[in-house]
């Protein structure tokens, strides 16, 4: 194997502390070909999809890639803007935020860059680029509060393959969820106080997650567990009852049994069981993205109106919201302690003492 290096690299280059903030990913364009290309990797990931391979490759081949791309690309054409999708957008801000809050709190040397498991930009590319700018050691912060092995621990996988194939490899350090991170929780219970300022409050606080097969749950995945203790978290921080809130889940994909209460059959059976208005937040999406504004926003509400629901409202995501890079850069600090740099002279002296090329 040929391992990968920089052809610019010098040992004078100085050492530099790196952030990686993932999220899931985007298509690069709402069009049937962009979207086949990103739902075969997406979909193909192992961790998303625990089906035999032969058995899942004709699936996915001879059935869902010839549907499903056309069918995606409507409803991506629906929220895609001119600076490209959502999720992608508000990434990046993200991203520019928080570089720019930790350099505001002393830290300029720390380089922070974003990039997509599935997509661009992609994690290989962003890592190359990072490591070109002298990044030794790494934090990588998935953008999932809640952990899951079809989402951070997949994160985790695209990180380490990538390391097999370079010659030097950072420190590294890996932040698997932040469900009952304090300072998440505050922000995520003060964009819905304000949102309660502007609106008034419903019958109903929802909490919608996104869904994962219930066997998931079985084999010892946490997930179900996180989110449950997020919302409760979240609704102890807003003085709410049990009786005031719920957690549901959505986007289910195939047949067979995922996490519930469905998010969908929850708010066809509301408006029969007296609630006649409900908000929604999804506390386990960092931005809002294709899930949050399309299906959340507009096709459940179709759902909970058909049934006689009165009012509904979508409660945006926290996505650059100041409190919500505050508590990114909380996170951060809390797992970068205890790390220092290599001065660049110190290391450019060992080199030459042992006449190695600089």
């Amino acid at each position: 194997m040929k391992y990968q290096g920089s052809p610019t690299f010098t040992h004078q280059q100085e050492d530099r502390i790196g952030v990686l903030i993932t999220n899931l990913g985007t298509p690069d364009a709402p069009t049937p070909k962009a979207l086949h290309r990103y739902l075969k990797e997406f979909l193909w990931d192992p961790r998303v999809v625990e089906v035999p391979r032969l058995i899942w490759w004709f699936a996915l081949n001879g059935v869902i890639l010839r549907i499903r791309p056309r069918r995606s690309a409507k409803a991506y054409a629906g929220v895609f803007t001119e600076e490209g999708s959502p999720l992608l957008v508000h990434t990046r801000n993200q991203c520019t935020a928080l570089q720019a809050l930790l350099a505001e709190q002393g830290h300029g040397q720390v380089v922070v860059d974003f990039a997509m498991r599935y997509g661009n930009p992609s994690i290989p590319s962003v890592l190359e680029a990072m490591f070109n700018k002298g990044v030794r050691k790494l934090l990588v912060l998935p953008l999932y509060p809640q952990y899951s092995g079809s989402t951070a621990a997949s994160t985790f996988d695209a990180i380490a393959k990538d390391f097999t194939a370079r010659r030097w490899i950072p420190d590294l350090r890996f932040v698997s969820h932040y469900h009952d991170f304090a300072p998440f929780i505050a922000a995520a219970a003060q964009r819905i106080r304000e949102h309660w300022d502007t609106h008034g409050r419903a019958d109903k606080l929802l909490f919608s997650y996104h869904g994962v097969p219930m066997r998931y749950l079985h084999n010892g995945d946490p997930y179900h567990c996180e989110c449950h203790k997020t919302s409760r978290l979240i609704a102890e921080a807003l003085g709410l009852g049990k009786d005031e809130y719920i957690t549901t889940f959505q986007s289910r994909f195939g047949r067979e049994e995922w996490l519930k209460p469905y998010t969908d059959a929850t708010l066809k059976a509301f408006p029969a069981q007296g609630v006649k208005s409900v908000q929604v937040f999804c506390p386990g999406f960092s931005a809002d993205c294709l899930e949050t504004i399309e299906e959340i926003g507009e096709e459940n509400k179709h759902y909970f109106e058909e049934a006689g629901g009165e009012r509904y409202e979508y409660i945006t995501a926290l996505n650059d919201r100041p409190d919500h890079i505050a508590a990114l850069a909380s996170l951060v600090h809390a797992n970068l302690h205890g790390w220092q740099l290599q001065p660049a002279p110190e290391r450019d002296a060992l080199a030459r003492a042992l006449g190695a090329p600089r």
